[in-house]
């Protein structure tokens, strides 16, 4: 099940990112590359973006498409009780939201040896998992 990254939600809302030209064109550029898994809680958060939160939603059938063609074949972790404890325990080691760490979990979970995120500290890692910002300058 392993792939060399691990895509947090912020990657792929940026894909669909008209105000900010520079980082659609590193989140495209990502998810173009070949050794990358999501979630089901990355599914579901960009579902929900894309629905609700950009100015112009995404109209049903292309997110079913992206959905079908792009996010599914590549969604490797589903929740279990292993993944949400070792959250609860990055959350309480780190200080991070339960949300971010339950990404973090989940990169681990999937074999990843990067997590893409803009949410996270560049460059730590957590376990087997290092972060890294793609959007960072410099």
């Amino acid at each position: 099940m392993s792939g060399d990254s691990f895509l947090d939600t912020n990657v792929l809302v940026y894909a669909f990112d008209p105000a900010s030209p520079k980082k659609r064109e590193t989140a495209r550029a990502l998810i173009g590359g070949k050794s990358w898994w999501v979630s089901w809680q990355v599914v579901q958060e960009f579902v929900h973006v894309a629905l609700h939160r950009f100015s112009v939603p995404l109209k049903h059938r292309d997110l079913v498409e992206y959905l079908e063609v792009v996010l599914w074949p590549r969604c490797r972790v589903f929740p279990s009780l292993e993944i949400t404890r070792h959250a609860l325990r990055l959350q309480k080691d780190t200080g991070h939201r339960f949300y971010d760490c339950l990404v973090l979990a989940s990169a681990e979970a999937s074999g990843a040896k990067f997590l893409f995120s803009e949410d996270l500290q560049h460059g730590r890692s957590y376990g087997a998992v290092q972060v890294r910002n793609p959007f960072r300058e410099g």
